[in-house]
């Protein structure tokens, strides 16, 4: 899941302890955002950033939320076209789980991973939630810890 860390980073994330993922107004991202359940992981990912990167964990603790920005007429996620009885966001509520010793950044991610494997290193892709194979999330969880400083 991304997001610009001047918009709403992992500090943010870990500071608040837990958040709705709010704003997403792509239809394939709310698809995959609906697709979500309570206990799944999720990495949080910096875009728009130098360099862009994986930079933590978070967990769903709720899914099927109703994005309540879609009814908010200040919010730059307003959407007229939403009402109470038939709303058209979802997301989901977050927990922090960490932040990782090291951002794991897209060059590296491009080096180990195919766009197959991990869509956010496809060119051109700028879906801000994307799901990520079971293999494909072990191999990144790895790679964290091989990245931690030795003591």
């Amino acid at each position: 899941m991304k997001s610009e860390p001047d918009v709403y980073g992992i500090a943010d994330l870990e500071c608040d302890r837990t958040t709705i993922w709010e704003g997403v107004r792509n239809y394939q991202a709310r698809n995959f955002l609906k697709s979500m359940e309570v206990g799944d992981l999720a990495f949080f990912y910096h875009s728009n950033t130098k360099p862009p990167g994986i930079v933590g964990l978070m967990k769903i603790i709720e899914s099927q939320v109703v994005d309540p920005s879609q009814f908010d007429l200040d919010s730059d996620y307003y959407d007229p076209k939403s009402t109470q009885l038939a709303p058209r966001w979802h997301t989901v509520k977050l927990e922090f789980v960490r932040t990782f010793d090291q951002q794991i950044n897209l060059t590296e991610l491009r080096d180990r991973f195919t766009p197959e494997e991990l869509l956010v290193v496809k060119q051109g892709n700028r879906l801000s939630v994307m799901p990520i194979l079971k293999n494909t999330a072990e191999k990144i969880l790895e790679l964290t810890e091989s990245l931690k400083p030795k003591a």
